[in-house]
């Protein structure tokens, strides 16, 4: 048995009863349940439908995102995500660039990191080279007045750990906003780089050894296995090519407004939805988001 789920922004309500009731028939799917009246609907299917990718593209159109998945096993106890245009809705060495004067140039290099077009490590040493010197203390400036939260972000921990989940961020950033952003949203944990200093100013280098696309994964089958679950109870979530293996291994993976070549390879895109649509896809109705 597998679960169509229909879903936009909770700001932007575009999804109608007629669309959705269309959909169902055409597919021969049950009856639809609403989990928020013109944001998100499900209903159940015997099959994934030949035409799941055409019909896709079309509501992509209407900035509705469709998935289909299996019913069993949707509701996670492990939610593992990234941070970076994930949890929050900047890139935070793009932002410390910024600060430094060379904020045009490392959002290219990020940018192209990303989507898979260079090397993570070196990409990442090569930028953090670029805030040689730059004061420690603009680590808080960033925090206070250039970084915010997804939307959805605080609803997802809310919920999934009023219901007995378990929350990882895991970061190919930097500690210094990891740590913070965990704290405030209610991470059980936080895995991320280092970035060295003297104490006072950086020095443009990164501790030994890189967090990147492996240690993603392996953060994911290691906190699996210390719950004593299987990768498969986790929701992961991320937007970069960095992210790409803990997606395909997780029971759920999800491309959140991903590069491209990242989107291509997941089954689970949300291009128009915010964080809280990973509570609609396990099938949580609106009513049940802890505040």
């Amino acid at each position: 048995m597998f679960i169509a789920t229909l879903l936009t922004h909770p700001a932007h309500p575009r999804l109608d009863r007629a669309a959705v009731e269309s959909l169902r028939n055409a597919w021969g799917g049950g009856d639809a349940v609403w989990l928020d009246p013109g944001v998100a609907a499900e209903f159940p299917l015997a099959a994934i439908p030949e035409n799941r990718w055409e019909v896709w593209q079309a509501f992509q159109e209407r900035q509705v995102d469709l998935v289909v998945q299996k019913a069993a096993g949707r509701r996670k106890r492990l939610l593992i995500a990234d941070m970076d245009s994930t949890m929050i809705e900047q890139e935070c060495i793009d932002e410390l660039a910024d600060e430094a004067g060379v904020g045009a140039h490392v959002a290219g290099i990020t940018a192209r990191a990303m989507n898979g077009e260079l090397d993570f490590e070196s990409a990442l040493r090569e930028r953090v080279g670029l805030l040689r010197g730059l004061p420690v203390a603009v680590i808080d400036r960033v925090l206070r007045h250039r970084i915010t939260l997804m939307s959805g972000a605080p609803e997802l921990l809310a919920t999934m750990k009023a219901h007995g989940a378990y929350a990882a961020l895991v970061s190919g950033g930097f500690t210094a906003f990891t740590s913070r952003i965990a704290d405030l949203l209610g991470f059980d944990e936080s895995r991320a780089n280092t970035l060295l200093s003297d104490g006072e100013h950086l020095s443009g280098e990164v501790a030994d050894p890189i967090l990147g696309k492996a240690a993603k994964l392996s953060a994911l089958e290691e906190i699996s296995a210390r719950l004593g679950i299987d990768p498969a109870e986790a929701i992961a979530v991320g937007d970069g090519a960095n992210d790409l293996a803990m997606l395909q291994r997780a029971g759920t993976g999800v491309a959140l407004h991903a590069k491209p070549s990242v989107a291509a390879e997941c089954q689970v895109r949300v291009n128009h939805g915010d964080l809280t649509a990973l509570l609609y896809l396990q099938g949580y109705a609106r009513e049940e988001f802890a505040a």
